[in-house]
């Protein structure tokens, strides 16, 4: 019976020592921890719960078979008006006040004998040749015309009072209020009596309300910063013009200070003037007070005489 025990005893302890022995018990012992709770839960599945349950989505009136509305619309980013194998590019930068002068003398554009600020960008392909004009962003077309200095234009609306406008185009392929996916064809670059030294060319601009902004700013940027920017800006604005109230309301009284201290000095001095005895006064001796008295005295005398 002893030599039972300890034959079993030695078995035991073999495969204790076996490599594997733990990790099959650990993996084993996880196995019926997890077949107990999911038995546990599919216990606990009451039909009655069930019909609860869906008495709340009926009362929401949810319908499975309508489209999923999206808590939030993805904000869209603003792109290049050039596709990027055109091999296009800026020739003629947006005119920044707060830039260098050399970033600010290349922004500039000859018309007349005249230098003007360019309120866009222009882009020209390298070899000279027309490309496609894509739209920057989604929205609907707003304006589409053939201006004598600018050549055909095409303007578009989008959300939060953001446009884009396009011009010295060619063969035109929108009209105005029609819906434009970004990316779609537009034009083709063309020529304008404006910009004629650029030759063929496209004229983008990017405008935030009526305020033209710099497109290569906000290039791969969303909308929303186009609204950041807006905002900085009227509160940049406001500042500027309170202040500007109120130097001026400073300014308005301070003359009406100096007038009234003005106004204020004859009071005072005529008041000396009363307080300061007179000067005639001042030089007469008592002797000359008292002659009168002699005389009418020493005729007095003469008289009784």
């Amino acid at each position: 019976m002893k030599e039972k025990n300890s034959v079993s005893k030695s078995k035991w302890k073999r495969l204790f020592r076996k490599k594997w022995f733990f990790p099959a018990l650990y993996l084993g012992i996880s196995a019926l921890l997890l077949t107990a709770v999911l038995w546990y839960q599919s216990g606990t599945n009451d039909p009655e719960q069930a019909e609860d349950d869906k008495g709340i989505f009926d009362s929401l009136n949810f319908d499975g078979n309508e489209e999923a509305t999206p808590v939030a619309e993805q904000d869209e980013v603003v792109k290049a008006p050039v596709a990027e194998d055109a091999e296009a590019t800026v020739v003629t930068k947006f005119y920044d006040h707060k830039a260098d002068s050399e970033a600010q003398e290349n922004a500039l554009v000859l018309y007349d004998n005249k230098y003007y600020q360019s309120t866009g960008v222009d882009y020209a392909a390298a070899d000279g040749e027309a490309f496609d004009v894509l739209a920057a962003l989604s929205g609907t077309v707003t304006e589409v015309k053939e201006d004598a200095l600018h050549g055909n234009v095409v303007q578009i609306e989008h959300k939060n009072g953001v446009a884009t406008y396009y011009a010295s185009l060619e063969d035109v392929k929108v009209e105005a209020g029609q819906e434009v996916k970004q990316g779609d064809v537009l034009a083709t670059a063309g020529q304008s009596l404006f910009a004629k030294d650029k030759a063929t060319h496209l004229h983008f601009e990017v405008l935030n309300g009526d305020t033209p902004v710099n497109p290569e700013s906000f290039f791969n940027q969303p909308v929303s910063k186009l609204q950041e920017a807006k905002k900085e800006t009227e509160a940049v604005q406001e500042e500027t013009a309170d202040t500007a109230g109120q130097n001026e309301q400073t300014e308005t009284e301070a003359p009406a200070e100096e007038n009234a201290d003005a106004e204020a000095t004859p009071t005072d001095e005529s008041g000396d003037k009363e307080e300061t005895p007179d000067r005639s006064d001042e030089e007469k001796s008592p002797e000359q007070d008292e002659q009168p008295e002699d005389e009418a005295t020493s005729s007095s005398s003469s008289a009784q005489t």
